[in-house]
């Protein structure tokens, strides 16, 4: 361990349990929470990392180490990348009949969490609205892929979603207005409590998640809320790792005419070939091409 620098104490272990900006709540490993900041403007820390931190006086500290990752779920634009959660087992992408959800979203969640080789599962909420057997309809093509779609009504009841969390670090995303927040008031009765407290403190005066936070649902459950999503960028996957993220896709790579093939527009493609044939679905090819463009599109670098 290295030595602190002068004025600070001892560095301790602790997890990132909110992340909002360059401030962090820690939850210390000997028990209690202090508040952290980060060194220097750039900050490469997410909820659900571990990390090493020593108290500046005040109540304070600073993170000075983070420790290795499991894992790590992000969204990247053409400049930069945005962390969303560290360590994280599984990705649950709420969804729900109304408002409606975005196809493009759900598959470049479920593109990104392949990528990161986390497991995804879909949970359709409001699933006691008019709309929700459509919904539930459409999502039979994810349930062929092998994503696991659990069916529930947060308002009124979340115990369809408890087995899925037990023995997990869970992380909730998707688009806003699909309940998200909603979920973690039923699993974690004094969430809207702590969103209170640190919408105060940063002096927002608002309710809705505009941060990252892990909450313990059980000893051995955690579940992460994170902000709703208007789009998701994947700009830090190349057009191989992009196709190789929709698991439909990996048993027909290789098997295209061109080695470069980018399953565009070139000709003698295997999955457009697999989607003329019924194999792969339109929507998923659809959505992916619309993904594959915008790669084609970002800068040769962009910024962490």
């Amino acid at each position: 361990m290295s030595r602190p620098q002068r004025g600070l104490e001892p560095r301790e272990p602790g997890l990132v349990t909110a992340a909002f900006g360059r401030h962090y709540r820690i939850e210390l490993e000997r028990g209690g929470e202090i508040d952290c900041v980060t060194r220097g403007r750039k900050s490469n820390v997410a909820c659900g990392d571990r990390v090493q931190v020593a108290k500046s006086g005040g109540g304070t500290a600073v993170i000075e180490q983070v420790e290795p990752r499991r894992t790590l779920f992000y969204r990247s634009d053409a400049r930069r990348q945005k962390l969303i959660a560290a360590n994280v087992t599984q990705v649950i992408i709420v969804v729900a009949p109304h408002p409606p959800y975005h196809i493009d979203l759900l598959d470049r969640c479920l593109a990104g969490a392949e990528h990161a080789e986390i497991a995804a599962l879909i949970a359709l909420n409001k699933a006691d609205l008019p709309e929700a057997p459509a919904a539930s309809d459409a999502l039979e093509l994810y349930r062929g892929l092998g994503y696991a779609v659990i069916s529930l009504s947060a308002k009124q009841d979340v115990a369809p979603l408890m087995p899925h969390l037990k023995k997990h670090v869970t992380l909730l995303v998707g688009q806003s207005g699909m309940g998200k927040s909603t979920m973690i008031n039923r699993l974690v009765p004094h969430a809207a409590a702590r969103v209170a407290e640190i919408s105060k403190a940063l002096g927002t005066g608002r309710h809705t998640t505009t941060h990252a936070e892990l909450y313990h649902v059980e000893p051995d459950s955690d579940i992460i809320d994170s902000p709703g999503l208007q789009e998701f960028g994947l700009n830090h996957l190349s057009p191989a790792d992009a196709a190789h993220a929709y698991v439909e896709f990996r048993p027909l790579l290789g098997r295209c005419r061109f080695r470069d093939c980018r399953h565009v527009e070139e000709p003698g493609c295997a999955i457009d070939a697999a989607a003329a044939a019924g194999r792969v679905a339109h929507t998923r090819l659809a959505s992916y091409r619309r993904l594959a463009e915008d790669l084609a599109r970002k800068p040769a670098a962009w910024e962490s």
